[in-house]
């Protein structure tokens, strides 16, 4: 199974709410156990990523918060505050599809996994993904179009 397709699609359900097109899959055994996009919006939450709302709900799936064994897929590499709960929560493999040039932190700004402080290994793979990227770069110019055509600066 094309488990980053999977990971595209909920990132193409955040691009229709108007949300940055962001999706994450959780995949134990090889069972998708989770699922999710950006919600930052929506929830009005900063925490609201795919990353974390996809762990909180393979969490709940499996009764534990320690997700051993499992691998996450996800569409944008994540940011410091993502990396980081990945890393809590004891995730075996990471999937990337595309860079994150402003905030990533597995190993394109800072690489997070670098540092001994989680007592976990975390294995990043990286997966470039052009309609990763392009899906990205779409949704910022449609944005700068949206805020030109205004007259906002």
């Amino acid at each position: 199974m094309d488990y980053m397709k999977l990971a595209l699609d909920e990132a193409k359900k955040a691009y229709l709410k108007g949300e940055v097109p962001i999706g994450a899959i959780i995949v134990k055994d090889g069972e998708v156990i989770a699922k999710s996009h950006n919600m930052k919006e929506t929830l009005k939450s900063a925490i609201a990523h795919a990353e974390i709302l996809a762990i909180e709900e393979a969490s709940r799936v499996l009764g534990d918060w320690r997700l051993s064994g499992a691998e996450m897929y996800v569409t944008l590499e994540p940011c410091s505050m993502c990396a980081s709960a990945i890393a809590q929560s004891r995730i075996s493999k990471l999937y990337i599809g595309t860079f994150n040039r402003d905030m990533g932190s597995c190993g394109t700004i800072l690489n997070i996994f670098d540092y001994d402080i989680f007592n976990t290994y975390v294995e990043v793979k990286w997966c470039y993904n052009s309609e990763c990227s392009d899906l990205m770069s779409n949704f910022f110019e449609n944005r700068r179009r949206k805020v030109i055509s205004k007259g906002e600066r």
